[in-house]
């Protein structure tokens, strides 16, 4: 085949964008992928998921009444709803395929590891081939944490992989885990109509997230019916003859909870073992692949990108890097990715978006702390379309305005979250946020009028 000028390992959203840069760039690429193309994101993690959520909406929607609607008995296909969310997986991961083929980058099937230097062993059941390169790019992600000794069967005891797989819709459900994702499942499986309890070892949801928002959220969540169990740590699972039984600690006591299934959302760790790293010089620290700003690792001709690499374990924070990375690679690119200007979101209802800084945490860096806060009430778009719930917070330097982050929770709020990326990306102020002319209605509306509360001249609140 021919030496390469570099070969990716992994296909995710950051394997598969770095690749098309590369090959943008002049450089002759492959890609190793032992599974779909896509990766865990496109696959098994944000896509079919976000399809799982809208379905879950709708059906909320309809089954709770919207004026002028009215549905004598609305009922569930769950089985229907995990089909959708697996086309859609298929679709775009024939779409990976077809990008491949335009940029002319070569698919190598079968699990990728470093050999030699300036070499890639791509393995299979079947063969083991070694393919010479120039650089190497390790993309190989994460993959679900459980506690030791948990043993997931797919039936009774499941993680998000299973969860996206399964066609039953249980009863009721014990989620471990109060993060992003077990947040989002948790609000799927509520609006179907699921008894959903919510387990979360720290004392708010969605952990390192703005207090305030969190908060919100939890009692969101409490109004929806899913019993919100904070400051709790897992301890134990039994298996009865039917369900499950888990031991949780909270407040000092123990207490059961039985549910037909639990789901451990406790989070994911870098796929790193088994990639030659050692014999390469490739060091890791806390789990992770040690990289600098140019997302090289300690071998001068390895990079790695993405979850690999560390936080913030993010789908688009991964395809950012792999821009960057090839681009450093061609000597066109002289910055790193600023982990600030990386959105975080949570899709359930209410939607939460974050991006820099919270006020906590501006205020701990020593800035002189200007906030603005708007709620959704305010907004006429929210009242006419009944998505009053949430709010908006602006955190900004008083000294010169400058846009330090934005927490969102309301209707809308992951869409509106770029708009204030764009904001901080080019350094403007809360001045400059607030002068931009919004249609009107819309939602978006709230972050001028945030920007215009932050400093003291808010029109609408």
């Amino acid at each position: 085949m021919g030496k390469y000028d570099l070969i990716v390992v992994g296909s995710g959203p950051g394997g598969y964008v770095a690749a098309i840069r590369a090959s943008q760039l002049g450089m002759r690429t492959a890609v190793v992928e032992q599974d779909e193309l896509g990766g865990v994101c496109l696959n098994w993690g944000c896509i079919p998921t976000k399809s799982i959520l809208h379905s879950a909406e709708q059906f909320d929607a309809v089954a709770r009444g919207v004026p002028g609607l009215v549905a004598d008995s609305v009922r569930p296909d769950y089985p229907a709803v995990i089909d959708a969310s697996r086309k859609a997986a298929r679709r775009l991961s024939r779409g990976v395929r077809s990008l491949m083929k335009k940029n002319r980058i070569d698919v190598l099937a079968g699990r990728g590891e470093l050999g030699g230097p300036g070499q890639v062993v791509v393995r299979t059941q079947a063969s083991e081939e070694v393919h010479e390169c120039d650089r190497t790019l390790l993309a190989t992600g994460s993959s679900e944490w459980v506690f030791p000794g948990v043993e997931v069967d797919g039936q009774r005891v499941l993680t998000s992989r299973e969860a996206l797989d399964s066609k039953r819709l249980p009863e009721s459900i014990a989620i471990v885990g109060g993060g992003a994702v077990g947040v989002e499942f948790a609000y799927a499986y509520a609006c179907y109509g699921v008894r959903v309890t919510l387990i979360e070892l720290q004392d708010q949801l969605l952990p390192g997230f703005d207090r305030q928002i969190a908060e919100e959220l939890a009692r969101a969540f409490e109004r929806r019916g899913i019993s919100v169990l904070l400051g709790t740590s897992y301890r134990s699972l039994e298996r009865p003859a039917e369900g499950v039984s888990l031991t949780v600690e909270g407040q000092g006591e123990e207490r059961e909870v039985s549910a037909d299934q639990v789901l451990f959302a406790v989070g994911r760790r870098a796929r790193v073992d088994g990639l030659g790293l050692e014999g390469r010089g490739v060091e890791v620290k806390d789990g992770f692949i040690r990289v600098g700003e140019d997302l090289r690792t300690t071998a001068p001709d390895v990079w790695a990108i993405g979850d690999c690499n560390g936080p913030p374990l993010l789908a688009h924070a991964a395809s950012h890097e792999g821009v960057a990375a090839a681009e450093f690679m061609a000597g066109v690119r002289r910055r790193g990715v600023d982990p600030l200007l990386i959105p975080g979101n949570v899709y359930c209802q209410p939607q939460v978006a974050t991006i820099g800084l919270s006020e906590a945490q501006a205020r701990e860096r020593g800035h002189d702390v200007q906030v603005g806060k708007l709620p959704f009430v305010a907004s006429g778009k929210a009242v006419a379309t009944g998505h009053t719930t949430g709010f908006v917070k602006l955190v900004a330097d008083s000294r010169y305005g400058e846009v330090l982050g934005c927490q969102i929770i309301g209707a809308g709020a992951t869409e509106m979250i770029n708009e204030i990326a764009f904001a901080m990306t080019l350094e403007c102020s809360v001045t400059e946020v607030a002068e931009v002319c919004r249609a009107h209605p819309t939602l978006s509306e709230v972050l001028a009028e945030a920007a215009l509360s932050a400093e003291g001249r808010a029109i609408n609140f």
